[in-house]
């Protein structure tokens, strides 16, 4: 059961704590899933087109749950977001083909030895992502963030930002680019109003 268009906002609409939130964090789903339709391009006829929108309209439902009773964000515990939105969509009875895009899209994947040697408070287990549409979410996701104020994220400037994790994971956000391209961002920041950092 994939959602519609319709179902995700409702969703959006119903857990987020304020309307606040909800601009910020549906609006953010809503430009990187305009970001992997622009990516799409020839993949398009190998990948599941609708999981892919459903992916990215999704993947950062769980950051609701992070806000408390006076509509702050607890910014500490924010890497648990994708765990807390894979929870939220599997008891609402939704696949793991669906919940997985909030649990498997943070940086370039997380590994149990990512989570064990940067002592993160997440379960112990590998967040990688599995599929090409998985992988796809996961990197449309690093061209934009939710700062104050929001930004579009170049891929050299993101590839800066990943290296202090490792080069292994410069490494792999390059073979992301590789294999999907990169985006107008240009495009996409003149209609979103949000600038290019």
């Amino acid at each position: 059961m994939i959602p519609t268009d319709r179902q995700i906002r409702a969703l959006h609409q119903r857990y987020a704590p304020t309307a606040e939130a909800f601009d910020l964090v549906y609006t953010h789903c809503e430009i990187v899933c305009a970001v992997a339709e622009q990516l799409l391009g020839a993949h398009r006829p190998a990948l599941n087109v609708e999981l892919v929108r459903a992916g990215c309209l999704l993947h950062d439902i769980g950051v609701y749950r992070l806000y408390d009773a006076a509509g702050e964000l607890d910014q500490a515990n924010y890497i648990r977001h994708g765990v807390l939105g894979y929870a939220l969509l599997r008891d609402l009875g939704f696949p793991d083909s669906v919940c997985r895009f909030c649990s498997h899209h943070t940086g370039v994947g997380l590994s149990r030895e990512d989570v064990l040697r940067q002592g993160l408070p997440l379960p112990a287990g590998d967040y990688l992502a599995g599929t090409d549409e998985e992988r796809l979410v996961m990197y449309a996701d690093k061209f934009h963030s939710k700062t104050a104020p929001p930004v579009f994220v170049t891929a050299t400037s993101y590839l800066a930002a990943i290296r202090r994790f490792g080069e292994d994971k410069a490494v792999q956000f390059a073979a992301l680019a590789e294999q999907f391209g990169e985006p107008d961002l240009a495009t996409l920041a003149r209609r979103y109003r949000h600038p290019l950092g």
